[in-house]
């Protein structure tokens, strides 16, 4: 029967290291994905409430590492130095010694008196840095800062200026041999430590102290990062929204002011009542900054829209409206509508004798909201349809924020036929609450 093989002193105080790593990583990446600690770590000056909730975030998992390595010898568990030091670089001196205390009460009250002075000192010494570095500097530091070490020490040393990124990596190490001299003079029993006396396992020891303060920083500032970049993205997409919606109230103005100023000496008691519903409509505009509303304010702008055409043209513009019901909530682009009926107006039934019929249909299908503008007016042809989404600037901008509020598999459809009308197409993904706010466009369908 073979005999079980048992790790070596060495080969145990090294799994033990490789463990504590990946316990502060590990620890970095849980904590990262709580919304309020995520937030903290973006502002460099943060309120009292913010630094307690950072503490408490870094300092009770600490605390239960602690009792971990007590209870069950699970010495990977125990992160007191670096979690210190963290707090205190990170939240500042009175963070970092909170956390220290946290962590060293429980090892206090087992026997081990020196660890209580020596975490909170560990806290107040990663906040002294905190206040002499450049902010800078400290998200910048990562676990990579060891390639270009000799690099960076050697510049140290010919300029004469300091280089923070050498001080990060020396101060960390400088608390580990001032633990390790602690715990040779005091015992085991007074203060937790790692020791070999193998000169290269010592060596990776104070390696694994810079790791493992070097890893979180560069956990939560690649978040910091994507977090920006996501507010990036959404700032591009609102001023994107906003520069396409400003196209249209002035294309659309300016559509109407020539109506009416061909009405002027002809009928001008119709351009009156042309500029009368037109002053109504633009002072609701102009009172309503969103972006998006729902398909029934859309609507009732419609109306009011089409209040004015009616003015112009008479009875010879009908309008049919099939929308069903359990559509009328859906959240749709703001004047989305409008140009889609104002193109089938001016190409479709104006140069068509006897006028002709606008309908505007809505219904559900597929998860997605479905809105059709159909008129039976001249139609297109083939070549003319295909240039319609890129020759003017109603269409498309119509189609334009189509793509950049829910993404590229939406736009506009248009389908006509040179005689029988053109239907211009569009579906709204539900729930599309989601776009509000220039948030991320949601996922469309591919056709």
């Amino acid at each position: 029967m073979p005999q079980p093989r048992y790790l070596s002193n060495d080969q145990f105080l090294l799994t033990t290291l490789v463990v504590k790593i990946a316990v502060v990583a590990v620890l970095a990446i849980v904590l990262v994905r709580y919304h309020r600690f995520r937030r903290i770590l973006l502002s460099e000056r943060r309120a009292w409430p913010d630094r307690l909730i950072f503490a408490f975030s870094l300092g009770i998992p600490m605390t239960a590492g602690v009792v971990a390595r007590l209870l069950l010898q699970y010495n990977a568990a125990d992160v007191t130095l670096e979690g210190s030091f963290l707090a205190g670089l990170i939240a500042g001196p009175y963070a970092g010694a909170m956390v220290g205390l946290m962590a060293a009460v429980p090892a206090a009250i087992a026997g081990e008196w020196i660890a209580l002075p020596f975490a909170i000192g560990v806290g107040f010494a990663g906040g002294g840095l905190r206040e002499m570095c450049p902010k800078a500097d400290i998200w910048h530091f990562s676990p990579f800062v060891f390639i270009d070490l000799p690099k960076r020490a050697w510049r140290l040393v010919r300029t004469l200026k300091v280089d923070w990124q050498v001080v990060l990596v020396l101060a960390p190490v400088a608390l580990e041999v001032l633990r390790l001299t602690l715990g040779h003079r005091f015992g085991a029993a007074r203060l937790f430590y790692l020791d070999s006396e193998t000169w290269w396992l010592l060596a990776i020891v104070l390696l694994a102290t810079v790791l493992g303060v070097g890893t979180p920083i560069k956990i939560w500032n690649t978040a910091r990062i994507e977090h920006r970049l996501e507010e990036q993205e959404k700032r591009l997409m609102t001023a994107r929204i906003e520069a396409l919606a400003s196209q249209i109230n002035p294309h659309f103005l300016f559509n109407t002011l020539a109506s009416i100023s061909s009405l002027v000496r002809t009928k001008p008691e119709t351009a009156r009542q042309m500029i009368v519903k037109l002053s109504n409509l633009l002072r609701r505009l102009l009172k309503s900054h969103d972006h998006f509303s729902t398909l029934r304010d859309e609507m009732t702008s419609i109306d009011e829209y089409l209040d004015i055409e009616t003015v112009r043209f008479g009875p010879q513009l009908q309008i049919s409206k099939e929308i069903s019901a359990d559509t009328l909530d859906t959240v749709v682009p703001a004047m989305i509508l409008q140009p889609l009926i104002e193109n089938s107006i001016k190409h479709g039934l104006s140069p068509k004798v006897g006028g002709g019929t606008i309908t505007i249909r809505s219904r559900r299908e597929n998860g997605h909201t479905i809105i059709e503008v159909d008129d039976d007016g001249l139609g297109m042809s083939e070549e003319a349809l295909g240039n319609a989404l890129h020759g003017g600037i109603g269409l498309n901008n119509v189609n334009e924020r189509l793509k950049v509020i829910y993404g590229s598999n939406y736009r506009l459809i248009l389908r006509s036929k040179v005689g029988t009308g053109t239907c211009a197409r569009m579906e709204i993904p539900e729930p599309a609450l989601a776009a509000r706010g220039g948030s991320n466009a949601g996922t469309g369908r591919t056709r």
